[in-house]
């Protein structure tokens, strides 16, 4: 490159966050925020945020005939799936679904999902989306704690809950999707009777949904957390803080043009149409808020999967022209290290994001290297943050790879002391605390869970974390897991990220062991790339030469697979610590 050419080209950063963010969100911007008061705290918020999920049903019609839902030989357009979610509301009014009843979904990622899901938020109904891995007896607690009034199944969850269907009294109606046989309890109908399938839903009659009253702050979802202890606990979500995803979405991406001293593309309703290859469920906040809801307002296309298969992923990524993939940093990596990938066109990917779990700094390298014209991109949330709280991508996260990126121009965040008695200075390692629209209202039937957790408008996110002076957050570990060896504190993530920076590991894990007079000592499980080796001395000695000695796991164990996830994509270290009991192994 010519020292003239080199000249031409600006600086980065071209402007900081906090500029860029002032540029995107001054008065009559459609990024323009403004304050309201949220139960008693002035809340910097959205104001072209859509009010209610009913208007983004609304607005989704909007986009017609391009695709909207991809599932096998499925293919739903928005009017249909518009029609298909007006004639399941107009049937839930007629059962006398009414505004804050709960109306809960079991079943696995399938069109029909959110057709139940907008039908019921569309008469201001609290959706209830239960964890389709759960057991019988677990998906039985959630329909009993929420007070459930009507149930939308799958028939694998219906074989799974049969049993335990008389043990939740408030039940008047359970819609079973995609099952074969007749059924004869009179609890029970078959959704297809109701909307018929995927491919008869354009034939539906063109209907508006049932008049109701929905507004910014009325309770809209109620969704599980999956708390390490005790039972689940609910996140009571307000119609505002799901749809704040939409505007904090288009942000994020906005503002990495700014970064770097373009102006942000202008929204091209004739333009080729985005589209997202799905892996993460939509029981999940980040599935549902941070995915499906902005692709139904925004006219993308959500390609669904059956389950996660890379060479799939590939054929689905040629075939429906997908321009963003990801889920969580596993995902990422099989992407790029499968040795199918050369055989397929993935040159429509323009970005590779994930959340949910830490990634390695080589990982946002490689998707870089390997999907040219791909930016790599992640961010940090939570049940109770209803995803979106932070973004991170493009050059910000190549030059910040360890960070989860700044807040958005809505949301606050402080770090705190674990005593939560003050706030900590730039730098310093607390508890993450979050504030913003997004700040769900509470935890469903459980006050005092809510008052330990929300504070004035704040979140206890129960994170480590430290920010650095442009706002940039880097979570430490959650504040559980950090070990503590004969009162040396050692934060999981940075052991963990010094494995993933061994070429031969994919995937990584720190957990404590117990030990006698120590407390605990660290171990660590990993899964090797495919075709890689290591020796368990090999890691060691390579996690030695990079940190501490009190830092280097004291046993390290091989997982043959992926290592064990929750819904959240964030490993369960639970299931991890029992390989070390008595000596066991894997």
């Amino acid at each position: 490159m010519t020292d003239a050419a080199t000249a031409k080209k600006p600086a980065w950063p071209v402007m900081s966050i906090a500029q860029a963010h002032a540029m995107l969100t001054g008065p009559g911007s459609p990024l323009e925020m403004e304050e309201r008061v949220i139960r008693g705290v002035a809340t910097r918020v959205w104001k072209n945020a859509p009010p209610s999920l009913r208007a983004v049903v609304q607005a989704g019609r909007a986009h017609g005939e391009r695709v909207f839902l991809v599932h096998e030989d499925e293919r739903v357009t928005f009017e249909a799936f518009h029609r298909a979610v007006a004639a399941f509301a107009h049937e839930l009014r007629a059962r006398g679904v009414v505004k804050g009843d709960r109306v809960a979904i079991v079943m696995r990622n399938l069109p029909e999902w959110p057709v139940a899901f907008y039908a019921a938020a569309a008469l201001g109904a609290i959706v209830t989306p239960l964890n389709a891995w759960w057991t019988g007896v677990e998906l039985e607690y959630g329909l009993v704690d929420s007070g459930a009034k009507i149930a939308v199944l799958d028939a694998e969850r219906l074989e799974r809950l049969a049993e335990h269907l008389p043990k939740c009294p408030a039940l008047e109606r359970v819609y079973v999707s995609r099952e074969l046989d007749e059924v004869s309890n009179p609890l029970q109908a078959t959704l297809e009777s109701v909307i018929g399938t995927p491919d008869d839903w354009a034939a539906l009659p063109d209907r508006d949904l049932p008049d109701a009253e929905v507004g910014p702050e009325d309770e809209a979802t109620i969704f599980y957390t999956s708390g390490t202890t005790g039972k689940p606990k609910g996140a009571l979500a307000t119609q505002r803080n799901i749809n704040s995803n939409i505007l904090s979405s288009a942000c994020s991406s906005a503002r990495s043009f700014l970064r770097r001293g373009e102006a942000p593309p202008l929204p091209d309703p004739t333009g080729p149409q985005r589209a997202s290859l799905l892996s993460v469920p939509f029981f999940h906040a980040t599935g549902c808020f941070a995915v499906l809801n902005p692709s139904l307002f925004a006219g993308a296309k959500l390609v669904m999967m059956r389950k996660w298969d890379p060479v799939r992923a590939f054929e689905l990524i040629e075939r429906e022209r997908v321009t963003m993939a990801g889920g969580v940093p596993t995902i990422a990596w099989q992407l790029i290290e499968h040795p199918a990938r050369a055989n397929y066109d993935l040159s429509s990917l323009e970005s590779v994001a994930y959340g949910g779990a830490p990634s390695a700094p080589e990982l946002v390298r490689k998707i870089s290297a390997t999907f040219r014209g791909s930016a790599p991109g992640n961010g940090w949330g939570m049940t109770e943050t209803s995803a979106t709280a932070t973004t991170h991508g493009a050059e910000d996260y190549e030059h910040r790879p360890d960070s989860c990126g700044p807040a958005v121009p809505v949301t606050d965040l402080k770090i705190m002391t674990i005593e939560g008695d003050r706030e900590l200075p730039v730098g310093e390692v607390g508890e993450l605390w979050c504030k913003g629209p997004q700040v769900v209202k509470g935890y469903w039937n459980n006050p005092d869970a809510t008052a330990q957790t929300f504070v004035d408008g704040w979140v206890r996110t129960g994170d480590l974390a430290r920010l650095d002076e442009e706002g940039f957050c880097f979570i430490i570990d959650r504040a559980k897991d950090m070990l503590i060896r004969g009162g040396e504190n050692i934060y999981c993530i940075e052991v963990e990220n010094i494995l993933y920076d061994h070429p031969a590991v994919m995937d990584a894990a720190l957990v404590g062991i117990p030990h006698k007079t120590l407390g605990e000592e660290p171990g660590a499980v990993v899964t090797l790339k495919p075709g890689a080796h290591a020796t368990e001395d090999d890691l060691r000695a390579f996690v030695a030469e990079r940190l501490a000695a009190f830092k280097v796991p004291v046993k390290i164990l091989f997982w043959a697979e992926t290592l064990p996830r929750n819904a959240n994509g964030k490993i369960v270290k639970a299931d991890l610590r029992a390989l070390f009991a008595d000596g066991a192994g894997a």
